[in-house]
């Protein structure tokens, strides 16, 4: 099986034909969230979405054409998740009850649920609902003895005790407060606007990479958009595996993985 390695395609087929049963210890994924078909038009957002709507192709399912997919992909990743594999999935509220429902009905086991505080969220423009500036990212795992490296994790805690010792995770954990990707992380396109609506800040990979594997781990991303999970996974010392559809974020993902290292590709 390959690694280091970018596929462009659907992730259902090459999860079936590219990667070997039981092999990869984590994945991530940020599947669509099936928001779009009813965007507001603010034409000066730059964030990638305006509120917290999208316009998508991608993105665009009915409810059980949505449930469908969600079951086979969440299917394939159990099959090639290791014994003691995790799964971290991003969502929101308008699908998380999927996500957890057919993770669960698949035999995996939801260990947490962490709660991203976008500390700088879009406005409330509406006015007609509480301001959506929180996401979750689900951790499931297939088995026991699953990796979760602690002391790591309470490292990356940016809150310290009073003496400037490492703190417990109990702050922290469960309610991380993250930005929405801005300034030179984003990619955006010649007219400015964010080219990916739900590009994920490094720093949240980052923390779910160091926390659920080890040095030369492979990590797997199924719907890898701008790269983000194999560019840090790379800088962790981690062995990467990308899958996307998308043929402008499958090139923006190539080029970003050729700064790691420009003979992969």
């Amino acid at each position: 099986m390959k690694t280091n390695i970018l596929y462009h395609g659907d992730c259902i087929k090459i999860l079936r034909e590219k990667i070997f049963p039981e092999s990869i210890p984590v994945v991530y994924a940020d599947p669509p969230y099936n928001l779009s078909g009813k965007a507001l038009n603010l034409k000066n957002n730059t964030t990638g979405g305006p509120f917290y709507k999208m316009n998508e192709k991608w993105d665009t399912f009915n409810y059980n054409d949505y449930l469908d997919f969600t079951n086979k992909w969440i299917s394939e990743i159990k099959n090639i998740l290791l014994p003691n594999g995790s799964l971290f999935v991003s969502c929101t509220q308008h699908n998380i009850a999927e996500i957890i429902t057919s993770a669960k009905d698949l035999g995996l086991k939801l260990n947490n649920i962490i709660t991203w505080y976008k500390t700088n969220a879009m406005p409330n423009i509406t006015k007609r609902t509480f301001t959506h500036s929180t996401e979750y990212v689900c951790w499931f795992v297939k088995g026991k003895n699953w990796i979760f490296n602690y002391e790591a994790v309470k490292q990356f805690n940016p809150n310290k005790t009073k003496d400037g010792k490492n703190k417990q995770m109990r702050d922290f954990l469960d309610f991380i407060e993250i930005p929405i990707v801005q300034g030179k992380e984003r990619f955006r396109g010649e007219e400015g606007r964010a080219i990916h609506p739900t590009q994920k800040p490094e720093v949240l990979l980052d923390l779910i990479i160091r926390a659920s594997s080890n040095h030369d781990d492979i990590v797997l991303d199924p719907f890898l958009g701008t790269g983000t999970t194999t560019y840090v996974a790379a800088k962790l010392q981690r062995k990467w595996i990308g899958i996307e559809q998308n043929d402008e974020y499958f090139k923006i993902s190539q080029k970003r993985m050729e700064q790691i290292n420009p003979s992969i590709f």
